[in-house]
């Protein structure tokens, strides 16, 4: 039997990326913003930095690929099946109901995925990437006509959207894990 792959190559590559990604930053961030020490806050500023970068770049290059491709098409959200999709993750995965929705390659995301990731992309992602920016050209604020903003409020609104994000992937991780394999 010939294995169908739903996700394109630089889909699969994009995705693990970012979340490897996601996951130094926060490893970085954490230390940091003073929880624990592992490299030393200049190392885990230097290298928070560089991932926050290198994610950038992945994201911009990921935006022309997905409009380019026509791929973007993917993450129009759709309320059909919602419910049913709420309902077998909240009731019937623990009866061992068959999941509502079959991914292809014409619809690769159910409706509760495409939801997660608008919700993704137009808040948490902008709250951590603005709020990160900000906080990294803190020094400029004056010339930008941003003196008036609070750094401790941008650095706050930061950890939240960091929170936010930890656990969108906690999350993540685990919805792999409810398939007919692991990584199905």
């Amino acid at each position: 039997m010939k294995r169908v792959y739903i996700f394109k190559g630089f889909e699969r590559f994009w995705h693990w990326a970012q979340a490897l990604l996601i996951i130094m930053m926060a490893v970085t961030g954490f230390e940091i913003h003073g929880t624990y020490s592992l490299l030393g806050y200049a190392a885990a500023d230097l290298w928070h930095t560089t991932f926050a970068w290198t994610l950038i770049g992945l994201w911009i290059f990921a935006i022309f690929w997905h409009f380019t491709t026509g791929e973007w098409r993917h993450y129009i959200p759709t309320t059909d099946k919602l419910a049913d999709v709420i309902r077998y993750y909240s009731m019937g995965i623990f009866k061992g109901a068959h999941h509502p929705y079959k991914p292809t390659q014409v619809r690769k995301h159910n409706p509760l995925q495409l939801l997660a990731y608008l919700g993704f992309k137009l808040f948490m992602a902008p709250l951590i990437w603005i709020t990160g920016l900000l906080y990294m050209f803190y020094n400029d604020w004056e010339s930008f006509g941003l003196g008036w903003l609070d750094l401790s409020v941008v650095a706050t609104l930061h950890t939240i959207g960091a929170f936010f994000l930890v656990i969108f992937l906690v999350g993540h991780m685990y919805l792999i894990t409810t398939g007919h394999t692991v990584f199905a």
